[in-house]
C-alpha cells in the first residue's frame, strides 16, 4: 500500500471568518496503528473533515451541518479530542459553550507503520479509505451539480480526466511523488491570494491505482481448475 494524504485548506483559506481562523502553519499528521483506530469511523472522519474545512465549531452546531444529533457529535468529539485530531478552542466560548478545532489541517497514512496482516488494522484502513472515497464522490457531484452557479472562468478551469499508463510499481511511484511535489508547490499561491477576489479553495482528488484488463486476463488465462 502507497503513502496517502488527505488535505484541507485552512479555515483562513476556505473563507472562514477571522474569528475562526487558525494557527497559519499548515500541518499533516501522520496515522499509526492507535490513532488510526481513533479516526476510523465514519462520522468522526465528517466532524474532522468538517472542523478542517470551516474552522472551530460546538458540537451543536455540527450535529446541524451533519444531520446527526448533537449527542452524537459531542461524544464523538470527545473521542476524537481523546486521540489527538480535536482540542478545545476556548477563545470562542461563551457561557458553558464548548469549541472545538482540528490540531492538523491533514493525515497520511504510511504502509510502514502499519501492520496490514492484523484484521483490525486492516479493516480500520477500510473504514478510511471507504469514507474517503464516499467524500471524494460527494464533491465531485456537488461540483458537477452546480458548476453552471461559478463565474465561466471557473467552469472552464476545472478537470474531469483519466489517464491508463503500462507501468511497473516503481514508475507508479514516481508518477506520484512527482505529482505530490507539483501539487504542494501551488501552497506557495495561498498567501499572495488571500486577498483576490476571483481565488476560490480549489480541491484536486488524485486517484491512482493498478488494475487487470482485458488483455491482462487474456495473457494470464486462469487454471483450468478455476474455469467456469
Amino acid at each position: 500500500m502507497q503513502p496517502y494524504v488527505s488535505d484541507m485548506p485552512s479555515p483562513s483559506e476556505s473563507g472562514a471568518t477571522p474569528q475562526h481562523a487558525a494557527p497559519s502553519e499548515h500541518k499533516v499528521r501522520t496515522l499509526d496503528p492507535r490513532s488510526l483506530r481513533g479516526l476510523a469511523h465514519p462520522l468522526r472522519m465528517r466532524l474532522f473533515r468538517a472542523l478542517r474545512e470551516s474552522g472551530p465549531a460546538t458540537a451543536s452546531q455540527l450535529a446541524v451541518r451533519l444531520d446527526e444529533s448533537s449527542g452524537a457529535t459531542s461524544y464523538h468529539l470527545r473521542q476524537l479530542a481523546a486521540y489527538g485530531f480535536v482540542e478545545d478552542a476556548p477563545e470562542h466560548g461563551k457561557g458553558r459553550e464548548r469549541w472545538w478545532r482540528a490540531t492538523s489541517q491533514g493525515i497520511r497514512l504510511e504502509p510502514d507503520r502499519l501492520d496490514l496482516a492484523d484484521p483490525v488494522q486492516r479493516g480500520a484502513v477500510d473504514v478510511l479509505m471507504h469514507e474517503v472515497a464516499d467524500n471524494h464522490t460527494e464533491e465531485l457531484s456537488t461540483w458537477l451539480g452546480t458548476r453552471h452557479e461559478w463565474p465561466t472562468a471557473w467552469q472552464e478551469a476545472y478537470d474531469l480526466s483519466d489517464y491508463s499508463y503500462r507501468l511497473t510499481p516503481a514508475q507508479a511511484t514516481e508518477l506520484r511523488e512527482r505529482s505530490e511535489e507539483l501539487l504542494e508547490s501551488f501552497r506557495a499561491y495561498e498567501a499572495q491570494n488571500a486577498d483576490a477576489e476571483d481565488a476560490a479553495s480549489f480541491r484536486v482528488h488524485l486517484h491512482a491505482f493498478p488494475r487487470k484488463t482485458s488483455a491482462d486476463r487474456s495473457e494470464n488465462p486462469a487454471p483450468p481448475e478455476a474455469r467456469s
